[in-house]
């Protein structure tokens, strides 16, 4: 036995005297050494990259913020809504495709008393189908009702357009925070009186797909989403890009818009297998004409659009 100690401990002061040391300025700390195949030593990767500009602000703390502390600390830049995007930039309670979405609001909550439910990504099979306008004014349908909150993201980092209809600036925005550059209180917009708050696109990059793996999204998420009672993230199309794969497991359910009479039923079914494994719970039929659907013309005659409840079949105006 006392050769066997002999042998073992001299191993281990061999294995003790080739090892390299770790300069008291290197990136990475001993316990950040992991051993890959082949006993070949790499480091494991921050949570955060140094920028080429210098410094990195720090990811969000786990804790928590209150509403209040965000609203006063935010940035505040003046919303110029527009009328012609935003339904309920009109006073009139009659405005096509008001009542729609309110009852896609409504469906929203209903599934909410079965499954958690809280962070919205809003995506569509291929450009053009509608899926910025739905991700906006249903932000705005729930901050309607009473005490609502809602924080609305543009995760398209490829091409951001919520800002537009919104009148908001671009930037500072999610890109500039996923790069380290702000903190999350300067790229959360207040611009209404109302509990609406909204993260733009940000300046351009040229790689989207990397920046949302980081981790920092996500940890953003998992602070802000309990000050909300919804955060809605709209996301790129599902089949040219798979950032929308990416933010789906990020987020507690999807949407997926659809627009009548342009949409290839094939790509839609693509998309909803690109999505495998993501919680669909409904597909927004958008931009169907009058007449189409009976029902539609029945009730109110603006046929502004139409939504279908992926799981249970409920029918909802957009």
């Amino acid at each position: 036995m006392s050769r066997i100690h002999e042998a073992l401990k001299k191993a281990e002061q061999e294995r003790a005297a080739h090892q390299p040391a770790v300069a008291p300025d290197s990136l990475f700390a001993p316990s950040q050494v992991v051993s890959a195949p082949h006993d070949v030593h790499q480091p494991v990767a921050t949570a955060v990259e140094l920028m080429p500009r210098g410094e990195v602000m720090p990811a969000p703390a786990a804790t928590h913020l209150r509403f209040e502390d965000l609203r006063a600390r935010c940035a505040k830049p003046d919303w110029h809504l527009d009328p012609n995007v935003n339904i309920f930039a009109n006073s009139d309670p009659a405005t096509p495709g008001a009542e729609q979405l309110r009852t896609l609001r409504s469906r929203l909550y209903q599934m909410r008393g079965n499954q958690t439910l809280r962070t919205i990504l809003v995506t569509s099979s291929i450009p053009g189908e509608g899926k910025t306008f739905v991700s906006g004014n249903l932000a705005q349908a729930i901050v309607r009702q009473p005490d609502r909150r809602a924080l609305l993201i543009d995760a398209d980092l490829r091409r951001p357009r919520l800002h537009l209809p919104l009148g908001a600036p671009l930037a500072p925005g999610l890109t500039d925070y996923l790069r380290g550059e702000v903190d999350e209180f300067a790229i959360i917009q207040s611009g209404q009186e109302s509990n609406l708050c909204f993260i733009s696109g940000g300046n351009e990059v040229t790689n989207p797909s990397e920046l949302l793996s980081n981790g920092r999204l996500k940890a953003l998420l998992d602070r802000v989403t309990p000050v909300f009672d919804w955060v809605i993230l709209d996301s790129p199309p599902c089949l040219p890009v798979a950032d929308a794969s990416v933010l789906g497991d990020m987020c507690d359910g999807v949407l997926l818009v659809v627009r009548a009479g342009s949409t290839p039923s094939e790509l839609a079914q693509k998309a909803c297998q690109e999505l495998a494994g993501k919680t669909i719970i409904g597909v927004v039929l958008n931009a169907v004409e009058r007449g189409h659907l009976y029902d539609s013309y029945y009730y109110d005659g603006y046929g502004y659009g139409y939504a279908a409840g992926h799981r249970n079949g409920d029918k909802t105006k957009k």
